[in-house]
């Protein structure tokens, strides 16, 4: 792993130089877990000018809080001066911080796992609590009083949840029961986006749905989504069965959408809006709503659609995903069906879906322009209509499609 001979330079250099450096949180608790990953972290002794003094390449993302960018060989590194922090006064972010030994800066981080330090010139690993024999136990616990360590920062409450479905960890008794208390105090201190970034980070890894699970029998899915709040553990299970054969490329968003089932199109958007999401995942929940609505149709009802529906249902860059979604909610004895129904249906459209997917319609305005046609609305509606008529009627000549749109009651409608 490049990565991994870079950072242990890195903490050569700062050893040379007289600091203390270590490798720090995550990297650690994966190697002890015999994990791999090159997100690595250093700790150091050395103050962020005097760090910026070693490097010719930092980025200043922290200085206040002694955090500070190494950028060697291309790769990124965080650097952590070792700290103490006073308290906060918003749920969040310290006051100040003071310089610390290592064992102090333990002190201050989230869960025993990540509270460990490693360093890689004599190979030794500094472990002030006890965070080597909760990885051997196989358990989420916070580093001294649960209480301070969520009243410092309550996004770790959703941390522990992540940490705990990722690895599969149980959490401790001391740590679920400080969650209990301080759920309803998620916001104002933390905020949504960094809600949703938490979200983000669990779909990343197996078993999504029993974290979300979890995060409802703790009362922070309620307090996130009150919508949720008189629903029953029950009712989160069985709304998040799907969840299990979703497609591995899901988004977040289209995952958190099973919570909502029954939501108006209208509900989704402000949802959308709430969480604060980008444009991009306004337009996924919007085609996916459409798409969900159109696939849930009875049989003898999609039968009777225009083929220029499904045309633009499929010439929709998230069409896989949709339908794979549509089929994770389907009995085993249905998913072969109807995923075979669509790949054909899409194969005898695959010339009018490239069509769409290109925006070059079969009849083009200058087709109507020669035809007699004024720009303007109503040539704006031919084009629309004559995109129908060849997909419907599967016409691939201009002249054809042109016949048929002049039979129309639409042609002469403003002549």
């Amino acid at each position: 792993m490049p990565q991994l001979a870079t950072a242990t330079r890195i903490v050569k250099k700062l050893a040379s130089a007289g600091h203390i450096a270590y490798f720090a949180g995550g990297w650690v608790r994966d190697f002890l877990m015999h994990r791999s990953s090159d997100d690595i972290d250093i700790a150091t002794s050395a103050s962020v000018e005097e760090v910026a003094k070693l490097f010719p390449k930092t980025i200043p993302v922290g200085i206040a809080f002694g955090i500070i960018i190494v950028v060697e060989e291309g790769h990124q590194f965080e650097v952590a001066t070792f700290r103490t922090d006073e308290p906060t006064l918003d749920g969040r972010r310290p006051q100040g911080i003071k310089p610390a030994t290592p064992k102090e800066d333990a002190q201050r981080r989230d869960f025993t796992i990540n509270g460990l330090f490693y360093d890689p010139l004599t190979d030794t690993l500094y472990d002030y609590v006890g965070g080597k024999a909760d990885i051997e136990k196989g358990i989420i616990k916070a580093i001294g009083n649960p209480h301070d360590r969520f009243l410092e920062d309550r996004l770790r409450m959703m941390r522990a949840v992540r940490y705990s479905t990722r690895f599969n960890f149980p959490i401790d008794p001391s740590t679920i029961s400080a969650i209990l208390d301080h759920a309803k105090s998620l916001f104002p201190s933390v905020a949504i986006e960094r809600v949703f970034l938490e979200f983000k980070k669990m779909s990343l890894f197996s078993h999504f749905d029993q974290g979300l699970i979890l995060l409802h029998k703790l009362g922070l899915l309620p307090t996130i989504f009150p919508d949720l709040s008189n629903l029953s553990i029950e009712e989160i299970e069985k709304r998040l069965l799907p969840l299990q054969h979703f497609p591995k490329n899901a988004p977040t968003i289209a995952e958190l959408l099973e919570l909502f089932p029954n939501d108006s199109l209208d509900k989704l958007i402000k949802l959308c809006e709430y969480l604060k999401l980008s444009n991009p995942d306004k337009q996924l929940v919007q085609y996916l709503h459409h798409a969900k609505t159109l696939l849930r149709m009875p049989k003898d009802w999609q039968e009777n659609l225009e083929l220029i529906e499904w045309a633009h249902l499929y010439a929709n860059p998230h069409a896989s995903l949709a339908i794979d979604i549509m089929a994770a909610h389907l009995p085993s004895s249905e998913k072969t069906s109807f995923l075979e129904e669509h790949a054909t249906r899409r194969s005898v459209l695959e010339k009018a879906i490239t069509r769409i997917q290109s925006h070059h319609p079969l009849l083009s305005a200058e087709h109507l322009i020669q035809a007699g046609i004024s720009p303007g609305k109503h040539l704006g509606l031919l084009l629309k209509e004559a995109e129908k008529l060849s997909v419907n009627h599967n016409l691939e000549d201009p002249q054809e499609v042109l016949a048929l749109l002049k039979q129309s009651p639409l042609w002469n409608s403003e002549k």
